[in-house]
């Protein structure tokens, strides 16, 4: 089977992107979609409206990480929606759910696990015991599991590598976002777990990390915060496509994908 993983929307240019999904899906013959949508939201959360026109793609499961608390509003419906995920590694009492499983429409079950680096970031939980507490919860559930996806919202490479390595034989695959760069490293590790660093990012690659220029080089130069507004030129969506055998949950390829939309 295959799946396709999207890394961070960014803003209204990210969402327009992801018309390109159909064609993708189509052409790849994906069987299950993840999308990252922490940044939809004019690069900050996510809106109830916007949540609403984002489940009318062919997505099946939406992570997120430490943006997703930035609409105030949108924050107590987490526990609500289901195919929306949250990192599981935030405190206990916080609203939502840090993973899913969901069948594919030929019935093999795919469990997502939505976990947050510590390094550089929010004082989570450790992203390794509670993901493993979460795949024994995730076995407990569905015994027959076989195939797990593991998004890592993370700013440190080596944390995410870490990540990898430490799901690598258990995960059919370990991928990064938060950072909007995509990495150059997909590749199988020893044990059957596709890995790559950083999907990159859905939305405008001409600006800084989805965002126009002009205020982010203030806020270096200056010291002193700025709104940021998204880019809008040469637009792209980002992630990879794994090919997982489903009877080990093991992966057989990974092919990062950049598609760019038409301007």
């Amino acid at each position: 089977m295959k799946l396709l993983f999207i890394g961070d929307v960014v803003g209204k240019p990210g969402r327009k992107a992801l018309s390109l999904l159909e064609k993708v899906i189509g052409r790849e013959h994906i069987d299950f979609t993840v999308v990252n949508i922490e940044n939809a939201a004019g690069g900050f959360g996510v809106t109830a409206e916007l949540f609403a026109d984002l489940s009318k793609l062919p997505i099946d499961v939406f992570t997120s990480g430490n943006h997703i608390w930035d609409k105030k509003d949108f924050v107590p419906l987490l526990g609500d929606l289901e195919n929306l995920l949250r990192p599981a590694n935030y405190p206990p009492g916080n609203p939502g759910r840090g993973w899913a499983i969901q069948d594919t429409p030929s019935g093999i079950p795919v469990g997502v696990l939505n976990l947050q680096g510590q390094v550089f970031m929010a004082n989570t939980d450790s992203p390794f015991r509670i993901g493993d507490q979460a795949l024994l919860e995730m076995k407990a559930k569905r015994p027959d599991l076989k195939v797990v996806l593991v998004d890592i919202h993370a700013e440190a490479t080596s944390e995410k590598q870490a990540i990898g390595w430490w799901f690598d034989g258990r995960a059919s695959l370990v991928i990064g976002t938060h950072t909007h760069v995509p990495t150059a490293d997909a590749r199988i590790l020893p044990k059957g777990t596709a890995y790559q660093g950083d999907a990159g990012m859905t939305g405008a690659y001409e600006g800084i990390i989805g965002f126009d220029p002009k205020a982010i080089l203030e806020k270096f130069l200056y010291q002193t915060p700025r709104s940021m507004e998204t880019a809008t030129r040469d637009v792209r969506m980002c992630g990879a496509i794994v090919d997982v055998d489903e009877a080990t949950g093991k992966a057989r390829a990974i092919t990062s994908i950049q598609e760019k939309l038409p301007s």
